[in-house]
């Protein structure tokens, strides 16, 4: 598997993910700058959390023109794996790659912490080393990570399975109370309906090394190794 992470000028996740996925796993990872236009040799794109342009418009509205979306929503296309992480995440919804928004949080607060997130599906690669209607144990840290989605495409990601990862109490309850942010049905990650490019406002990288004292992000990336390495194709 070849990994490759978007950097965006105010990119700070970035090598947070190169450490999982090179130091840890061992895979080929190379950092794809924005302005890059072929990233042919990838066999997944991810986009790290941070403030891509500082934020000062919008969280991700100025990432999305940058030369190298273009070719990630190509990707995307061709069904090849892209993640979006926090800033990631939205930036992806703002490129049309996720339907929805991430809007200012509940309590208009940053939020950092730890949180516990239930599992929805376990047959895609992104949860395959999960069971599904596990609780497992993200931290998080964004200002935006509400989500939001209008009364037509709410009750379409429901129905379509396309919720993978939704905040929760420890014992896996989900309600108001375990929602950190406010977001419309304690929606932590979602889907497209293809199921090959995710995004989720929690931080699976911050969670992987056992110096952390937490590994319950280290799953994800090992399904979708052994998905890529194995050629599989996600169910639509």
């Amino acid at each position: 598997m070849k990994l490759g992470v978007v950097v965006f000028p105010g990119s700070n996740c970035d090598r947070d993910v190169v450490w999982v996925s090179s130091g840890l796993l061992g895979c080929q990872t190379r950092m794809v700058w924005h302005e890059e236009t072929d990233i042919s040799d990838i066999d997944v794109v991810v986009i790290p959390g941070g403030f891509s342009y500082g934020d000062y418009l919008r969280c991700g509205a100025i990432a999305r023109f940058s030369p190298v979306m273009r070719e990630v929503v190509k990707h995307a296309a061709a069904g090849k794996f892209v993640l979006g992480i926090c800033n990631g995440f939205q930036v992806l919804t703002e490129a049309g790659l996720l339907p929805g928004a991430l809007t200012r949080n509940r309590d208009l607060h940053f939020i950092c912490d730890r949180v516990p997130l239930k599992v929805e599906r376990s047959d895609l690669p992104w949860t395959s080393e999960y069971g599904c209607g596990s609780v497992i144990t993200l931290p998080v840290a964004h200002g935006e990570g509400r989500y939001y989605a209008d009364a037509e495409t709410l009750p379409e990601l429901e129905n379509n399975g396309q919720i993978l990862f939704r905040y929760c109490g420890p014992a896996g309850e989900v309600n108001e109370a375990n929602n950190c942010n406010g977001s419309l049905n304690n929606i932590a990650g979602i889907c497209n309906k293809e199921g090959n490019v995710l995004g989720m406002m929690p931080h699976p990288e911050r969670a992987a090394d056992p110096m952390l004292g937490n590994t319950d992000g280290m799953g994800l990336f090992k399904g979708l190794l052994m998905a890529v390495k194995s050629g599989e194709k996600v169910p639509v």
